[in-house]
């Protein structure tokens, strides 16, 4: 069974509050969360050779966003193996369909979940008690 320390979080959000509120949350849990504050830093991360075991991506940023960013990597074949869930606020049909499309595991709307909800999500992925 892993622990939390050998699980590879990456979140990728422009809202700095939102990104220390995570890594807090992780950190408090046992995890060491990488942050991107936007695709195209999420994307040269990746180039770089970083592999996460999970990916939270927000759609919205600045730079290049999360579905621009999740095609980059499917192009690439970055993070292929690599359970990528979205973070954000956007709650539109079109948005779900087109992560969806890209392979996304799983949709999460910001202002419908509590962080210790998403930290609970991760350790479910990876069997953490």
């Amino acid at each position: 069974m892993k622990e939390a320390k050998d699980i590879k979080v990456m979140i990728v959000d422009d809202d700095t509050f939102i990104l220390n509120m995570y890594k807090i949350k992780f950190t408090k849990e046992g995890f060491a969360p990488t942050l991107a504050t936007n695709g195209q830093e999420a994307l040269d991360i990746a180039r770089s050779g970083f592999v996460p075991d999970v990916l939270f991506i927000d759609l919205i940023m600045p730079v290049m966003g999360g579905i621009e960013f999740l095609q980059n990597i499917r192009k690439e074949k970055l993070f292929e193996n690599v359970p990528i869930l979205v973070l954000t606020n956007q709650s539109q049909v079109t948005d779900i369909d087109a992560a969806k499309n890209l392979g996304v595991k799983s949709y999460i709307v910001k202002a419908t979940t509590i962080p210790s909800e998403i930290v609970d999500e991760v350790k479910k992925l990876f069997d953490i008690k």
